[in-house]
């Protein structure tokens, strides 16, 4: 069973390298400065995709910041304030059935009451507002796993020194659950950032840079997503995911590497 559970780990990192591989050897033949920081010609047949890395940058900040407290927030009133009942359980399977929703039918929420009933337009931010409400059960349930998992002697040794509950929760379990509580932030975002279908009807596809969160936009995969279904240019395609891939890829080694740090911090090491 050793080698089986080792041979499936191998398999899982061979399988990655190769999809991560032949995107960014594809791409990379496109990709330049004037390829990230251009304007799209022709619809996008041509040019640059510097619009598309704005509006992703846009959706994709809206999204953690409306999501990661809420999430948060959820989790710390679980774990530390509630009581097992049948309302903390409806909390929990509602959550688990948001985190199994396709993201088309998150789209066509965000369209629904996003775009037409709040009356917020095609636009950035009601692209971030249907992310964050994908992304919040991700974090939701990391975050509470994270921080129940946060010793009990930690909570017991805050409060015999004459911690209050909050202060306890805020300055003891908080800190402790907090490398997990990132990565379930990361894993979110990750989400946030690579939907296509979420945002389609949600975004609009302007190729114009958003200037204010009330814009339209066309983050990357919606872009990518456009660029392959109409045929308008493989290339770019390619250079359109590569980008992507190497835009998760960033943030996911640099966030790993600071929770490293917190947490051999924390140890003090």
């Amino acid at each position: 069973m050793k080698t089986v559970f080792w041979a499936s780990g191998i398999l899982t990192i061979i399988i990655l390298i190769i999809i991560i591989g032949y995107i960014l050897l594809e791409g990379m033949k496109v990709i330049n400065l004037e390829f990230l920081l251009s304007n799209p010609v022709d619809s996008g047949r041509e040019g640059g995709i510097f619009p598309m890395i704005v509006s992703s940058l846009y959706v994709t900040l809206i999204s953690g910041l409306v999501a990661a407290p809420l999430g948060v927030g959820a989790a710390v009133y679980l774990t530390e304030y509630s009581r097992e009942g049948h309302v903390i359980k409806l909390i929990r399977f509602g959550a688990e059935t948001l985190a199994s929703i396709p993201s088309i039918v998150f789209g066509l929420f965000g369209l629904s009451f996003f775009v037409v009933f709040l009356g917020l337009g095609w636009s950035v931010l009601s692209g971030g507002l249907v992310l964050a409400l994908m992304a919040l059960p991700t974090i939701f349930k990391v975050a509470e796993v994270s921080i129940d998992a946060v010793p009990e002697s930690y909570r017991e040794g805050s409060l015999a020194l004459g911690s209050t509950k909050w202060q306890t929760v805020y300055r003891v379990v908080l800190p402790a659950a907090a490398p997990g509580i990132t990565t379930g932030i990361i894993l979110g975002m990750a989400r946030s950032i690579s939907e296509a279908a979420a945002i389609l009807f949600a975004v609009g596809a302007a190729i114009t840079v958003p200037i204010s969160i009330f814009d339209p936009g066309r983050p990357l995969p919606l872009h990518l997503y456009i660029m392959a279904t109409e045929g308008i240019s493989l290339e770019n395609a390619y250079g359109t995911a590569a980008v992507l891939v190497i835009i998760v890829l960033i943030i996911t080694i640099v966030t790993n590497t600071l929770v490293e740090r917190y947490q051999k911090k924390m140890m003090g090491r």
